[in-house]
């Protein structure tokens, strides 16, 4: 696969389809494969463009706990786009890449068409919490690899893809069971247990003026309250909760996900995805 060197680490990509570009960032738990069922179905109308974040195969896997920080997770995304000669695009993340893409749409407004952030906001709610937890996974996994992490695949948030769709969520398991163990537990001390509350961004994200899809699993427990946020927060957002539904929304319902997906897209493009009214009339809904 071709690959864009940001530093001195090779980060490997793919596109597909033509048109206007759309850049996925993926989870924690996944990689440029989880966005299979969306470059399948957004592919036909955008230029989708996926990638391995740096520590995970087959983009290089850095030993040096200082090349994993969300500051540059947004480098690496800016980099890409840059090496692509992309200079405007729709930027979406799940998860960990939902987290990166909602910085670089603060970060880089003018490369930002819309922002698509789904499952966002992990551990907002006790950083200090979060970031302990990070350090206890991170340590079984230089004690005992990725087969340390068994119950990850399994977790609260998680169960609901099981549930639903044994097959996909076993593929998902074996990809997540197939990465880096030096690369997973150094995304989890710096870019996870490393970035900040999304709390801690409400001015930014005030400051936003751009289109934003946000989406969440109405059992995805971490993610409500952050999701809720960013509606109250960003003024020409929407929000879509998916229900009875998890962490991993994209490959737990994946044809509501990409319906969701291009109808704001549509929005966007016709200049029909509004800001928030105060209203001008009394509020009161009895």
């Amino acid at each position: 696969m071709p690959r864009v060197v940001v530093g001195d680490v090779g980060i490997e990509y793919r596109e597909a389809g033509s048109g206007f570009p759309l850049v996925l960032a993926h989870e924690f738990g996944g990689s440029a494969e989880s966005w299979t069922p969306q470059v399948q179905a957004l592919a036909r109308r955008y230029r989708v463009i996926t990638y391995d974040a740096r520590g995970y195969p087959p983009s290089d896997v850095p030993d040096d706990p200082a090349a994993y920080s969300q500051d540059q997770a947004v480098e690496d995304l800016a980099q890409l786009l840059r090496h692509l000669n992309v200079e405007q695009a729709f930027v979406g993340g799940l998860s960990m890449g939902a987290a990166t893409a909602l910085q670089f749409g603060i970060r880089h407004p003018e490369m930002t068409r819309a922002l698509i952030v789904a499952g966002v906001g992990t551990g907002s709610a006790d950083r200090e919490g979060f970031g302990e937890r990070c350090e206890q996974f991170a340590a079984r996994l230089d004690d005992g690899g990725m087969d340390a992490l068994s119950g990850y695949v399994r977790g609260a948030e998680r169960v609901q893809f099981l549930r639903k769709d044994l097959v996909g969520w076993e593929a998902f398991a074996e990809q997540f069971f197939a990465h880096s163990p030096l690369g997973s537990a150094l995304t989890l001390r710096g870019v996870q247990g490393g970035r900040s509350s999304i709390f801690d961004h409400e001015e930014q994200l005030r400051a936003i003026d751009l289109p934003v899809l946000i989406m969440v699993g109405d059992e995805d427990e971490p993610c409500l309250e952050p999701a809720l946020f960013l509606k109250r927060t960003i003024s020409r957002s929407g929000l879509v909760m998916f229900p009875q539904s998890g962490h991993t929304i994209n490959l737990e319902e994946p044809d509501r996900f990409n319906q969701s997906v291009l109808d704001f897209l549509h929005a966007v493009e016709t200049g029909r995805w509004a800001a928030r009214e105060a209203g001008s009339g009394e509020g009161f809904s009895p």
